[in-house]
């Protein structure tokens, strides 16, 4: 533990969902944040309640939600990792509970839903905020040091990719499931790019956008574009897609001074999916190899990558609950972003650029 909270009553968090959300980002992140303690992981499933056990034997699981309400005074923060279209129920009703709550990304399924739980958060005094963890990204921070520095002048265009090449959509809810329970990719990996682009370039004015379902037996969009035009000018090309055969570039960044690219992906997911613990000396350390390239015409150079800070997350989480801090995604930003989804579905249904309507 850091010398900051030694000596300091642990937080006891309860996660909620054990699926791939919860096992590969939150428990390790949780586990190795000093000042949190995983105290318990709620799975009705009897393989994901195993592999708790195995891989934190002090953490408790228990069966259901329902029982974890009844025990607000054991614990001080529950996580929200389940099924999209659960995210904001379990959180209002963790809320009335008295916990602080964290809750994964799609915050929910509609900005009034997210405002109405935010207004809820308020009015309880209670902590609660988003795991927009893609703000950690290793390329992500070194854009927007680049950004921030002046060193690509003003940016008028902004391209971002989360490409994946799965040619066979997998049985489960998220790619098979129904765009009005939050499956899709639009809300799997759009809250990412959409989060990124703002926290970048500000507010987004207009949308266009392009949902398509390619692949057999997907019902929900698997390949979509966004084109987001924001109130200060820039513009931001936001790729995703599932049936990628070839990868674009991750980012690419146009100012009237220089550009920025950068291909792959921060290297944290694929370290925590193999195990790797978050308080590692090298975590979020990119190769030379994977950094990206900035400059202008022939006058281009390797700039070295920043390093990646997924605990930055929970450490903020900690912060706000015990101390007060600032939170770390603010709600309005990711209120924000849910509007931005709602202008892209307005698109895709009528082919035309929709305004972004806020609340």
């Amino acid at each position: 533990m850091s010398s900051a909270h030694e000596g300091e009553r642990e937080l006891h968090v309860a996660l909620l969902g054990y699926g791939k959300g919860g096992e590969v980002f939150h428990a390790p992140l949780i586990d190795a944040t000093p000042g949190l303690r995983l105290s318990a992981v709620v799975t009705g499933n009897s393989e994901r309640a195993a592999a708790v056990r195995e891989r934190y034997p002090e953490a408790e699981v228990i069966a259901s939600s329902g029982e974890l309400w009844q025990r607000t005074g054991e614990f001080e923060i529950a996580v929200i990792t389940t099924p999209n279209d659960t995210h904001e129920p379990l959180a209002r009703a963790a809320l009335k509970a008295g916990f602080a709550v964290v809750v994964d990304k799609p915050f929910a399924l509609s900005a009034a839903r997210a405002r109405d739980l935010a207004e809820e958060a308020e009015r309880l005094d209670q902590v609660l905020t988003v795991f927009h963890n893609r703000r950690w990204d290793s390329d992500f921070l070194t854009l927007w040091k680049l950004v921030d520095e002046g060193t690509l002048g003003r940016v008028h265009r902004f391209e971002s990719r989360f490409e994946r090449w799965r040619p066979e959509a997998k049985d489960n809810w998220r790619e098979q499931g129904s765009r009005d329970d939050g499956a899709g990719i639009l809300y799997d990996l759009g809250p990412h790019l959409i989060d990124q682009a703002v926290t970048l370039f500000g507010p987004v004015s207009a949308v266009y956008a392009e949902l398509d379902a390619r692949r057999e037996g997907v019902t929900a969009d698997d390949d979509t574009f966004l084109a987001l035009t924001h109130a200060s000018g820039a513009r931001s090309h936001l790729w995703m897609s599932a049936l990628a055969a070839r990868l674009g570039p991750r980012f690419r960044a146009l100012g009237n001074r220089a550009a920025f690219t950068i291909d792959g992906l921060d290297g944290q997911e694929e370290r925590l999916g193999l195990g790797g613990h978050p308080g590692a000396p090298d975590w979020g350390v990119e190769p030379e190899a994977a950094w990206g390239r900035v400059g202008a015409g022939e006058d281009v150079r390797t700039v070295p990558s920043e390093r990646g800070a997924y605990p930055a997350f929970y450490a903020g989480v900690r912060d706000a609950v015990a101390e007060g801090e600032p939170l770390p995604v603010e709600l309005h930003e990711v209120v924000h972003g849910l509007e931005v989804i709602e202008a892209a579905l307005r698109s895709a249904r009528t082919g035309q650029v929709a305004g972004v309507e806020p609340g």
